[in-house]
């Protein structure tokens, strides 16, 4: 047995000591590798930590600049206002002896006059020059705009080289060129954002102007430059394709880099408001100075690693490199958490209770903070720490903050939007603060919310006031009054609401465009709160409505008496553009609790009370009575089935024939709109066409009429038969509305109809709104080849000069007039006028309403061309019309009957 295992041990120990170096050698590979591949991942980090942090300086650099210029912007508009509305020549002095301009960054305050030569300014020493030839000055002459100009000084401000030029045209009162305000502000105000070393070495902080208008740029030394002659910036430093961005710079000058050639991570982001760019360049080689001393550092360890694993140490070099490596990253940790708190737009503090002897809390320290914390105080860092928060926040509130620490330290934690004190250094109006406890201390974050605020301020006042008339708003009072009926019922007394819609508002509003409306809505507006008492409030609904709520009041009659009032008011006309407009108003009542219990029910009622007054004559008040719903409600149910009626088209057209006033010829026939209802059948015209007016569904039963017009013209040519021409009437609103032109330009294609075979029909109240546009589209029916009619002459507002200027072919006498034929010796007097006029104008003339020979015998007296009535037809079905197409003389039957 001996013999066959002695062997073994040596062969053992050399297997052994083969093992251990291999397995040192393995292991050595493996330390290497890992090496390799953590200062890999750790370059990676680096670059993509210096390509953030580029990009977080820009955004934080743009939004200093952007509030940098708006606070120039402010102060050459307010110097503008004060000179443009004083014209005192020792302006800026008397402003400079007051304390203002005084600090070192403003470098030079002028204003500049017409003739480029100084009229005012902060420094005696540039009164002599004269900027006429300067480009500022040309510029801002030669255009109107007032906005704000930002440069470079020129040549001949010596004084101001190595400043930021802000300039704005100043006006005469006749928006004449007047001058120029020029505001000289020292460069660096501009780029001590941050100091340099922050940075980092080899890096750059730049304002650049679009167009290369502006350049302003520090490096991390402090050196100031300006110019593009000067600068280090890439030559297109002013073209950003985008607003905002991050990109890698490498090369030398000529090749698009930096002026020094070195590579640097630059980020750019837009001024959201003024054409600048702020510009921060961060240096790669000092990104990455870390990563690449990580990387000597991992070899230097490796390389005694693995002499330790060669030497039996592999156990003590592997937990020195994990401690090492702990130790690196919570460095970096700590590096990245500082770096974060001191870019961020949020105030972060620590603070530390203060304990009286009894060991309760009275007051808090703040222990550290970084620099925006400080800047929301007005202080710096280092003045801040230290401070107690009740001397911080002394204003309205501070026992109250103190308490609210002390519940975050019980809790652990604690957040509130505050309103921070009225305090001139203060650099906050609204903050977010948010304590977490720490140990024995507090993590206070302050987030500034004042924007927020003050836009949460402004979308309340926009959803609660109408921007047009300064008034409550719908939303607004819909939420007022359940407050204000429980505080009615409470005490006892009544509340009434008075829904006010404004009478032929919509054809102002139409006729002489919106601007007159707005104006006139505004003029409504005060005119009614000049009726209400102080205690009452008044909204705008809608549109043209207005609500009012009384309360309290002691009867009807004092409610009457104030709506009464109101309806007085708007009698009168409203003087606008040198121009008076009536209107009138028509109000409805509703009163609490008799009609109704809540807002909604109220307002139902007085709408309904409204609308019965209108329905009665307008210019009126009314009380809501339960019957008024009623009549509104058929009025809706008619309206629906008249929406049925025109999807389904069932109307009808009836013909009335009118013949020569001689020989009884037939001429041309109106086309009469009848409604076949299925159920109720035959409806006349006067019980739908006012709704039909009133609600605008006249516009679509005006194209049906037109499309059923051409089409029984041919079906009576296809039936062999001669028609003649078929007038058709054209309602104010289908007129005044456009387009009537290309609605029979398409039906008389549609059905191959001439358009000598169809006639318009209008009334005077169509021809008052805009000349030019009525002009216009009376011009495009004629150019078709058709007719043009003056419907119902003398109930409107024609004048002579009207009649001639429109060109109209027929003259129809309303049926009030013929009915005077034979009665009076005036009626007969003013027809024959009527005749005279149109004949004199060119016009024909039909005579409406003929029902007796009498009236026949008088018309062919006065030359009268055609005549129309219950004499000659009645209204009559295209079917019965096609025998009087064949006999086509008409007028010896009528008279034999």
């Amino acid at each position: 047995m001996s013999k066959t295992s002695a062997p073994a041990a040596p062969r053992t120990h050399r297997y052994l000591a083969l093992l251990w170096p291999a397995l040192a050698l393995l292991a050595c590979a493996v330390l290497w590798s890992a090496a390799i591949l953590r200062a890999g991942g750790e370059e990676q980090r680096a670059s993509e930590q210096v390509f953030k942090k580029a990009d977080a300086y820009a955004e934080a650099y743009e939004q200093y600049v952007t509030r940098s210029v708006a606070q120039m912007d402010q102060i050459t508009m307010q110097l503008k206002h004060s000179w443009e509305h004083s014209r005192n020549p020792a302006l800026i002095e008397d402003m400079r002896r007051d304390g203002m301009f005084t600090d070192a960054a403003f470098v030079s305050v002028s204003v500049i006059g017409r003739d480029g030569h100084i009229r005012s300014s902060s420094r005696i020493a540039e009164r002599s020059l004269s900027l006429a030839a300067a480009p500022f000055f040309v510029e801002h002459r030669d255009n109107i705009s007032t906005a704000l100009r930002i440069g470079t000084p020129p040549p001949e401000l010596e004084e101001a080289r190595g400043a930021v030029l802000f300039t704005r045209r100043l006006d005469t009162d006749d928006d004449e060129f007047d001058g120029v305000l020029l505001m000289a502000v020292d460069a660096a105000y501009f780029t001590s954002f941050v100091s340099a070393p922050t940075l980092g070495a080899g890096s750059l902080l730049a304002l650049v102007g679009s167009g290369n208008t502006l350049r302003v740029e520090q490096d991390a030394s402090g050196a100031l430059r300006t110019g593009v002659a000067a600068s280090l910036l890439p030559a297109n430093a002013d073209r950003w394709p985008v607003a905002h961005g991050v990109q890698l710079v490498e090369g030398s000058a000529r090749a698009g880099g930096f002026g020094d050639g070195r590579a640097r991570v630059l980020g750019w982001r837009r001024s959201s408001a003024y054409p600048l760019v702020a510009v921060v360049a961060l240096s790669r080689d000092a990104a990455l100075a870390g990563a690449e001393a990580y990387w000597t550092a991992s070899r230097n360890n490796t390389i005694v690693a693995c002499a330790v694993l060669l030497a039996m140490s592999a156990a003590a070099s592997i937990l020195s490199l994990r401690a090492s490596r702990r130790a690196r990253e919570q460095a970096e940790v700590q590096r990245a958490y500082r770096t974060a708190t001191e870019s961020g737009n949020d105030g972060f503090y620590m603070v530390a209770p203060v304990r009286d002897r009894k060991g309760q809390v009275i007051d808090f320290r703040i222990v550290d903070c970084n620099e925006r914390g400080a800047f929301f105080y007005g202080m710096t860092r280092t003045s801040l720490v230290g401070s107690l928060v009740s001397q911080l926040d002394r204003g309205v509130g501070g026992p109250e903050l103190i308490d609210e620490y002390r519940q975050a330290m019980t809790v652990g934690f604690h957040q509130e939007d505050r309103r921070m004190p009225d305090d001139n250094r203060l650099n906050i109006r609204w903050g977010h603060r948010r304590l977490v406890r720490v140990g024995d201390g507090l993590a206070v974050t302050l987030q500034d919310i004042s924007e927020r605020k003050e836009h949460e301020t402004q979308l309340a006042r926009l959803a609660n006031e109408d921007s047009l008339t300064g008034l409550p708003n719908r939303h607004w009072f819909l939420n007022f009054v359940p407050s204000a009926l429980s505080h009615a019922q409470a005490g006892g007394h009544g509340a009434a609401l008075l829904f006010v819609d404004l009478d032929e508002f919509k054809q102002v509003n139409d006729s002489h465009g919106h601007a007159v409306g707005d104006r006139l809505l505004k003029d409504a507006a005060g005119r009614l709160l000049s009726q209400l008492r102080p205690g009452d409030r008044v909204a705008r609904f809608g549109g043209d409505e207005f609500i009012v709520l009384l309360s309290p009041f002691d009867s009807d009659q004092q409610v009457a008496a104030v709506a009464a009032r109101i309806v007085g008011a708007f009698a009168k006309p409203f003087a606008i553009a040198d121009e008076q407009h009536m209107i009138g108003a028509s109000v409805g009542i509703s009163v609490f609790p008799r009609d109704g219990l809540d807002a909604a029910t109220l307002i139902r009622h007085s709408d309904i009370a409204m609308y019965a007054g209108k329905n009665e004559g307008k210019g009126q008040y009314r009380f809501f009575d339960p019957a008024q719903s009623s009549t509104l409600k058929t009025r809706a149910q008619l309206r629906q089935r008249l929406l049925e009626a025109i999807e389904q088209r069932q109307f009808v057209l009836h013909y009335q024939p009118r013949v020569d006033t001689r020989d009884g010829r037939l001429l041309s026939m109106e086309a009469l709109l009848r409604w076949e209802h299925p159920q109720l059948g035959m409806i006349r015209p006067d019980e739908f066409i006012p709704l039909a007016e009133s609600s605008g569904l006249i516009v679509p039963i005006g194209a049906i009429v037109i499309d059923m017009a051409c089409a029984q013209l041919a079906a009576w040519g296809a039936a062999g038969l001669d028609p003649v021409p078929v007038s058709i009437n054209v309602s104010p609103k289908q007129f005044l509305r456009g387009g009537v032109h290309r609605e029979l330009a398409q039906a008389l294609a549609r059905h191959g109809v001439a358009a000598r075979l169809l006639e318009v029909e209008i009334t005077e109240s169509a021809m008052m709104g805009d000349q030019d546009e009525i002009l216009a589209e009376l011009a495009a029916i004629r150019a078709l080849g058709i007719k043009l009619h003056v419907d119902d002459f003398g109930t409107g507002y024609s004048s002579l000069s009207q009649l001639q200027r429109m060109k109209m072919d027929v003259l129809k006498v309303d049926r009030s007039f013929t009915a005077e034929l034979g009665r009076s010796k005036e009626g007969t007097v003013f027809f024959q006028a009527i005749v005279s006029m149109a004949h004199a104008l060119g016009m024909e003339v039909v005579a409406e309403g003929v029902e007796n020979a009498e009236q026949l015998a008088i018309l062919r007296h006065l030359h009268c061309n055609e005549v129309q009535g219950y004499l000659i037809a009645r209204p009559m079905p295209a079917q019965a019309i096609e025998t009087l197409l064949e006999k086509r003389y008409l007028l010896e039957q009528a008279l034999a009957a």
